[in-house]
């Protein structure tokens, strides 16, 4: 039961000064004061969802003490917020009856709608989408660069189709600059590549760590294989329009091997068949060097001379951390990647 302070509080209307023996705007019916209040055009500018859990609670409660502590308010707190709905509806809301608060009509009206309307909007808030790959028909859009969709791909809708084989995979591949706008505008779902993660909103998982290597035939002169023989090697270079991948030109060429590069390629997916036609050394990720020495018979051996190694990563939006979909989606390109490794 409410204080007498807490009653007083929760039903004085604001200016109203105390001891005023006038009856309260609102009692015994809708005033014309709260309708055209609510015909305002202003007046849900004036509401927020607090205010009304504020309602909801006193009319359950009939008490501003009780309605504070149920909302982890103070008397002094739900007692304001009072008066703000007050002032909003033009209305008194609630009125000091026997041992409790008493409902005005409007209040009595408004209070179950408003109930059932932040359930339900509390439940949607709260509610995770199911996401039933059997069944589903998504199209998932990634961003893979042509080294990526040669290397990754294949091994992605495998994954994937596996076990959702009515959806689609499509590969948007997105200018490395854009992939971060890319993704806050859900124009893809993913990408895997080399990627600046460090933009604001963007989430990331390392797939694994890559290096370069060199790919031959497995007949080339082992003294290319050694530092100084490493310098006559005629090598073929692959440089991607604006990807990472089209620094290792600039790295060898700082290494003084500008003279030895003899074929500069737009795409890696040339360099397995310039290898296997001539005496040449390509220089090129090793998982793709390993699928090219798989199909085409070649050889592959490390680079003596120094090389940086890089990250490949899955990278997505924070905005669907949650999504139950774009998780499955997630952990089955991670699987993808986990199996490759394996191999």
């Amino acid at each position: 039961m409410n204080t007498e302070a807490d009653t007083r509080a929760a039903v004085e209307p604001p200016g109203r000064a105390a001891g005023d023996s006038r009856p309260p705007t609102g009692v015994g019916g809708d005033s014309s004061a709260a309708r055209s209040t609510v015909d305002d055009s202003r007046f849900f500018a004036r509401l927020d969802l607090n205010l009304l859990r504020v309602l909801v609670a006193i009319a359950r409660f009939r008490s501003v003490t009780e309605a504070g502590r149920h909302l982890s308010l103070s008397q002094p707190a739900t007692s304001n917020a009072l008066a703000r709905l007050r002032e909003a509806f033009g209305d008194p809301l609630f009125v000091r009856a026997p041992g409790a608060l008493a409902p005005t009509p409007l209040a009595a009206r408004l209070a179950p709608i408003v109930a059932r309307h932040l359930e339900e909007l509390e439940a949607a808030l709260g509610e995770r989408a199911a996401f039933d790959p059997a069944s589903s028909t998504t199209e998932w859009r990634l961003s893979l660069s042509d080294l990526g969709e040669i290397v990754f791909l294949s091994a992605i809708v495998e994954a994937v189709r596996s076990d959702a084989p009515h959806t689609r995979v499509t590969n948007a591949s997105v200018p490395v600059e854009r992939v971060a706008d890319a993704l806050a505008h859900r124009e893809i779902d993913l990408a895997v590549g080399i990627i600046d993660t460090k933009q604001r909103g963007l989430r990331c998982t390392v797939l694994f760590r890559e290096r370069y290597v060199a790919l031959s035939r497995r007949d080339c002169p082992r003294a290319w294989r050694t530092r100084r023989g490493f310098t006559d090697a005629p090598l073929a270079v692959a440089s991607p329009t604006a990807t990472y991948h089209g620094e290792i030109a600039e790295r060898i060429e700082r290494l003084g091997r500008h003279s030895g590069i003899v074929v500069r390629a737009r795409h890696f997916s040339t360099m397995p068949d310039l290898v296997a036609r001539g005496e040449l050394v390509a220089i090129v990720p090793e998982m793709f060097a390993l699928m090219a020495c798989e199909r085409h018979g070649l050889a592959m051996w490390p680079i003596p001379v120094p090389t940086p190694r890089y990250d490949v990563c899955m990278v997505w939006h924070g905005a669907l951390d949650t999504d139950a979909a774009q998780q499955w989606l997630r952990e089955r390109v991670l699987r993808a990647f986990v199996r490759a490794e394996a191999r």
